[in-house]
């Protein structure tokens, strides 16, 4: 079995280290709430560390899932972070949604003490990390992403190599950013059609029955009409993709409309107090200007 290292035990990571202990491999796990790194161990073969360098003394292969680019260069180049404990060839996944600019940045700093970096952010949401059925977009040597392949494949269901360092965040912040522009279109037309009298559950049968049809809009739009904003992808941490989106488009001249007006709504969202909950809560924002709800009259959603 293989000598792994987990780190960052929220929403996502946790099941996902617990998809590798389940396979039966020896997961070093660390996370800012101690508790989580001992639970979890408890589980399998599991070593719960009290610092991301003794993740590091304790594995040849290392995942990250952690909330921001801050964070996970803390865990992976500060003080007791994975670049002071790593092993000569040892590799670093990092699946955390980050800074292109920042991970091009670590792999040159991990290279120069003898191990290897992937860019590999993941999208599905916690039902995708619960289920193991993510989708892995992968930037890095093939060679070592090859290597990693195996054990992606116990979290994940399918798996894309995108290029080199960064290409796998360029191809992250590109779903994410065609998925935020969807669902400020979707949260638009669902309180327009309400405002002017069309039932929410007729408007989403004719969009499914359309050229508008979205499985975004399948998946979300039950979560809507429910009034049920419980967290998959919180709008706090989506605003913190467009911020990286808008962040690569000034680096490559690109200009995107589109997504900067997405980001501004998305902000109100978390201004009115809407950061943790779930993406398709920014729909409030809408219905509070229009006075109207996106509400079922069926209990049966």
């Amino acid at each position: 079995m293989a000598q792994l290292g987990f780190l960052g035990l929220g929403i996502m990571g946790y099941p996902m280290a617990r998809h590798l202990l389940g396979a039966g491999h020896h997961v070093a796990l660390w996370s800012h709430t101690a508790s989580k790194a001992a639970e979890l161990a408890a589980q399998g073969a599991g070593l719960a560390c009290e610092t991301p360098r003794q993740v590091a003394e304790n594995a040849d292969i290392i995942f990250l899932c952690v909330g921001d680019t801050e964070m996970s260069s803390q865990v992976t180049l500060g003080q007791n972070g994975l670049i002071e404990g790593l092993k000569p060839g040892a590799i670093v996944a990092d699946c955390s949604t980050v800074s292109p600019a920042y991970v091009r940045q670590a792999a040159t700093a991990l290279a120069a003490k003898g191990a290897h970096f992937l860019d590999a952010p993941v999208t599905g949401s916690k039902p995708g990390a619960e289920g193991a059925t993510l989708t892995f977009m992968v930037g890095g040597d093939e060679k070592i992403y090859e290597k990693v392949k195996p054990l992606m494949e116990i979290m994940g269901k399918k798996l894309y190599y995108c290029g080199g360092t960064g290409l796998g965040l360029h191809a992250k912040l590109t779903q994410n950013l065609i998925l935020s522009n969807l669902l400020q279109a979707f949260n638009e037309g669902m309180v327009l059609a309400t405002k002017a009298g069309v039932a929410p559950e007729l408007m989403l049968d004719i969009l499914d029955n359309s050229a508008a049809k979205s499985g975004l809009v399948a998946f979300k739009a039950p979560y809507v009409l429910r009034r049920d904003f419980s967290t998959n992808f919180s709008v706090r941490w989506m605003h913190k993709d467009i911020g990286l989106m808008l962040e690569s488009a000034n680096e490559l001249q690109i200009p995107l409309p589109l997504t900067a007006l997405t980001q501004q709504m998305f902000r109100v969202a978390m201004a009115e107090g809407s950061a943790d909950e779930d993406i398709c809560s920014t729909i409030k924002v809408l219905e509070k200007i229009a006075g109207v709800e996106v509400r079922s009259s069926s209990k049966k959603l």
